[in-house]
């Protein structure tokens, strides 16, 4: 599954990871494989870290190699989300040099040269960027670098891209230039196609294609020996990368007023740099002891489950792919108004939504649903049923698809 090392299988079973070897995955995916027009060869690049980009990243990879593509990571580590060997991806690690002269390793140079490489040694039809920077700075220069042969770039939006980090001015022409350059462009939300053409200027087609959810992974809870607090507690769960537009310290104070009227515990799952003023508020409130601080996990399908009510009260979500995930574990979501979480969460029907900042309608909209048991439970019910007929892999990939068949 890539060009040199070996990894550790989720059973302790060594992966292969060679550029030029495969085998069949567990679990038969060539019984999930769907007629194609013909077999393509995609490149695909983004983060390897926790968060959307790099998980919609990696299922868009697997499902394209269960459809029977070729598929190739280009990416700094293996994506946490591949946890065990599949049939038709292959990964390659993109490691910048060191050398006296540099201050910084050029990480975006490298991951440039390093698709080109790929590119020319696997005939590879398409390269598809997630996040526009570095990615699809990356894959412009790669493709200048390969003229005369023509290649197809695609590159996804996936909102702090657009929202935070390309709009710093420092960035801001470099990010324009890249995602103008691309053959085609999409983006994860109606709302982030909005912001990218309003920032920016983009002028270029913007195909807004949604996040999905697989319902059989991302399923309600059942019974098991996994368990968060005792039977008579209700469990308020978060999960993000704690960075400031996630509105950390709200989550804190909301939890703190709903444990004034309940017994309940807040599970915080992820880190970053909002962590450390987390746990200090928590203790400044004197709630730590109902505060888990679980750090990064990669099982989010075993514990999503596991709470009554998910709070994503963020400042800015592009599309808020673990909003979505919660809802297909029958949670209902408290989030904000804000982004693309409308286009997600259904105010009083699969959730609430309020402003990121009004606490009170957090807590009162928490504390209605871990108070009306048969109000929950419906809401949960209705997130399931939205996520499996909304928010399907077939469709979406299917989109992705036609998108390739465009540039052939």
């Amino acid at each position: 599954m890539s060009e040199s090392k070996t990894r550790r299988g989720p059973r302790g079973g060594a992966a292969k990871r060679d550029s030029g070897a495969r085998g069949a995955a567990k679990g038969e995916p060539a019984a999930r494989t769907v007629k194609r027009k013909r077999r393509l060869r995609i490149g695909i690049s983004c983060y390897a870290h926790f968060g959307g980009s790099g998980v919609v990243a990696s299922e868009l990879a697997l499902e394209l190699a269960h459809r029977g593509h070729e598929v190739h990571l280009i990416a700094s580590r293996l994506p946490f989300r591949l946890r065990s060997f599949e049939s038709n991806i292959f990964f390659h690690e993109s490691s910048p040099a060191f050398y006296p002269v540099f201050e910084d390793a050029p990480s975006n140079l490298a991951l440039a040269a390093k698709m080109v490489e790929v590119v020319e040694n696997y005939s590879l039809d398409i390269l598809h960027v997630h996040y526009a920077m570095p990615f699809a700075t990356s894959a412009y220069l790669a493709r200048q670098i390969m003229l005369p042969r023509q290649l197809g770039v695609v590159t996804t939006l996936h909102g702090t891209d657009i929202t935070v980090v390309g709009a710093e001015p420092s960035f801001f022409r470099v990010t324009q230039y890249s995602i103008q350059s691309s053959d085609r462009i999409t983006a994860v939300s109606r709302f982030l196609k909005e912001r990218a053409e309003s920032t920016f200027g983009i002028t270029r087609p913007i195909e807004v294609i949604y996040n999905w959810v697989d319902p059989n992974v991302f399923s309600p809870r059942r019974v098991g020996r996994l368990r968060l607090a005792g039977p008579d507690t209700k469990v308020i769960m978060h999960a993000s990368n704690f960075r400031a537009v996630k509105n950390i310290p709200v989550i804190i104070q909301v939890f703190a007023e709903v444990r004034r009227k309940m017994q309940a515990k807040l599970v915080m799952v992820g880190d970053g740099p909002e962590k450390a003023g987390a746990e200090q508020l928590a203790r400044e409130l004197g709630i730590h002891r109902d505060v888990l601080f679980l750090g990064n996990q990669d099982c989010m399908e075993e514990l999503l489950p596991l709470a009554d009510v998910f709070l994503l009260p963020s400042s800015s979500e592009s599309f808020g792919l673990v909003a979505l995930e919660a809802m297909s574990a029958e949670v209902p979501v408290v989030a904000s108004n804000a982004g693309g979480l409308p286009e997600v969460v259904e105010h009083g029907f699969t959730g609430f939504l309020h402003d990121p900042g009004h606490i009170a309608g957090f807590v009162n909209s928490t504390l209605k649903l871990l108070t009306n048991e048969p109000l929950r439970r419906t809401m949960g019910r209705r997130g399931r049923r939205v996520a499996r007929e909304r928010f399907t892999a077939d469709e979406m990939v299917g989109h992705y698809m036609r998108v390739y068949e465009s540039l052939r």
